[in-house]
């Protein structure tokens, strides 16, 4: 509102100078200076800082962000050299303007990539650079810096370190016992029985097995994560699905899982994700529960299903249920990824469903699944 209300004020200004006989000259100054303080009210409302140069390497426009990312304490930086308000150097003490030579570079560049810079107390500011040309090749016209705190940049690093560090622990385990027996069986085959023998290629095989599922659970959060994660819906029994699904998990002389369904929640869903979701709950209630695993399978009021899963343990505190579907979360005992329920959480919202955790009327944790009703649109 208030830049539709400045841009009403100003045109109107523009259109009474016109009508008093202004030259085509003066409508090109009004205009541009329309122009450029509808730009300045934009710019101060801009969470980055900008700097905006003429072809004369002056300032015309500037904004506090940037002001106070660069640490600027000099005088008017409107119609200072664009050099001198941005003094930034590089590790060595290279002058960004001196390296980055916007004016007097490559003619045929339009735009430079973010690089990182530093201030003289050496806070990191990240620089793009857009370079206007009013044609090919020709001399530039105009200079637009974006820059960032270079914080941000430090955060995203970090939990990309984060990242590398959990699946680095998470694979050398199972390879170091892949890589241990191997090597024993292939140095001293002959010194083991053949029980033995097998006992150390099940481990291996376990591993391997180990091995499959963490990568495959990678690649899950790497479709999630980036929006590529495609479904196949069809119409699924969801009761049906889960018997179907927990029935090689339920065996003799362990804890049992029981499997309590309506046979009217039939919805659609993607039946390998959806079969994944009920895995990775039920295996989750299984390595933190301490008894019998209840799964329930409704038909939702006014359409829809709902899958619940309840586990007999201690349950889940209020104040880190937020936190259960993030990645690599792990509470309590048991070891795993932390992957299960954050890729839990994004097939779930992948198929336009809620998933929340509560507390199960043994005190347990409640892992409730609540999936929308109908078909995808565009079918009959």
């Amino acid at each position: 509102m208030r830049r539709l209300a400045l841009s009403a004020h100003l045109l109107v200004d523009l259109s009474v100078r016109s009508t008093r006989g202004a030259s085509a000259r003066d409508f090109d100054g009004v205009w541009s200076e329309v122009v450029w303080v509808a730009s300045d009210a934009l710019l101060d409302a801009l969470p980055d800082g900008v700097v905006v140069a003429g072809a004369d390497g002056l300032v015309t426009h500037v904004n506090a962000v940037a002001l106070q990312l660069v640490e600027y304490t000099g005088p008017d930086p409107v119609g200072r050299p664009l050099g001198e308000v941005l003094e930034l150097q590089d590790l060595e003490g290279n002058d960004w303007f001196n390296c980055v030579l916007p004016y007097t570079g490559l003619a045929v560049r339009r735009r430079l990539v973010e690089s990182s810079w530093h201030t003289a107390s050496g806070t990191e500011v990240l620089a793009t650079v857009a370079l206007h040309r009013r044609a090919p090749a020709g001399s530039v016209d105009s200079v637009v810096v974006g820059l960032r705190d270079g914080r941000s940049r430090e955060r995203v690093d970090l939990a990309r370190s984060d990242l590398v560090a959990t699946v680095a622990h998470e694979l050398r385990s199972p390879l170091t016992g892949v890589k241990g027996f191997t090597s024993t069986l292939l140095s001293k085959w002959d010194r083991f029985t053949d029980s033995q023998k097998q006992l150390m290629l099940r481990t291996v095989d376990a591993d391997a097995d180990r091995l499959s599922r963490l990568i495959a659970e990678l690649l899950d959060v790497a479709r999630i994560d980036s929006g590529r994660l495609s479904l196949r819906k069809e119409p699924v029994d969801l009761a049906e699905a889960v018997r179907r699904q927990l029935e090689p998990l339920s065996a003799p002389g362990e804890r049992t899982i029981s499997v309590h369904g309506d046979e009217s929640a039939v919805t659609w869903v993607d039946r390998d994700k959806f079969a994944q979701v009920v895995a990775n709950l039920v295996e989750n209630g299984l390595k933190h529960g301490d008894g019998d695993v209840d799964v329930t399978v409704l038909a939702a009021d006014g359409g829809g299903a709902e899958l619940v899963v309840d586990d007999h343990g201690r349950g889940i505190d209020t104040d880190i249920r937020p936190r259960i579907f993030t990645k690599f979360w792990k509470h309590g005992r048991g070891g795993g990824s932390g992957l299960g329920l954050y890729i839990v959480g994004g097939l779930v919202a992948a198929h336009d469903g809620v998933v929340r955790v509560e507390e199960s009327p043994s005190g347990g944790a409640r892992m409730r699944v609540m999936l929308p009703a109908g078909q995808p649109a565009g079918l009959d």
